[in-house]
């Protein structure tokens, strides 16, 4: 008898247990269509919106992926580790060439004048939509659900899964 019961236990919370749809071997999203416009020493668009979502920006695996490609390209070289150095920030709410993903999907994959180098010949489609997921996560733009959860080393503030929401804003011209 009571092993019917763990029996019945068992199929009654088996299909709860499923977390999220990971989608390890789905087809990779496609890039933007229009990508934003490269001029000289000018940002693109003042454009800003957070509630347009990439494709993995509500997957965790996809996000954590994007962490790991973030440390392996050595996007912290520039970037340090999100808080800004040579590159701009990106823990913050103020984005110069925008904070969509498509927005963020050019700057990967296009660079930006003043040392941002061009990532499409050396990431596939996908790994530049899962760059973009975590870059986004760092300052809040994703769910919380799926942010990664923090490296400690170098980290100044909260995890990613404990930062608030935001809304990026535009940054002011000198």
């Amino acid at each position: 008898m009571k092993a019917r019961a763990v029996l019945a236990a068992s199929v009654i919370l088996l299909p709860a247990c499923e977390r999220e749809d990971r989608r390890l071997n789905a087809v990779p999203p496609n890039p933007p269509q229009q990508f934003v416009s490269e001029v000289r020493l000018q940002p693109g668009p003042t454009e800003m919106s957070d509630t347009t979502e990439g494709p993995y920006d509500d997957n965790a695996p996809g996000t954590a992926e994007g962490q790991r490609l973030f440390s392996q390209m050595n996007c912290s070289g520039c970037h340090s580790n999100g808080g800004g150095g040579m590159g701009p920030a990106l823990m913050d709410d103020q984005w110069i060439y925008g904070s969509r993903p498509d927005q963020i999907f050019a700057s990967i994959a296009e660079g930006r004048p003043n040392g941002m180098p061009t990532w499409k010949y050396r990431l596939t489609t996908q790994q530049i939509w899962e760059l973009v997921a975590y870059v986004r996560s760092l300052s809040g733009l994703t769910p919380k659900g799926a942010r990664p959860t923090r490296s400690d080393h170098m980290m100044v503030k909260p995890a990613n899964s404990q930062t608030p929401n935001a809304k990026p804003k535009n940054t002011v011209k000198p």
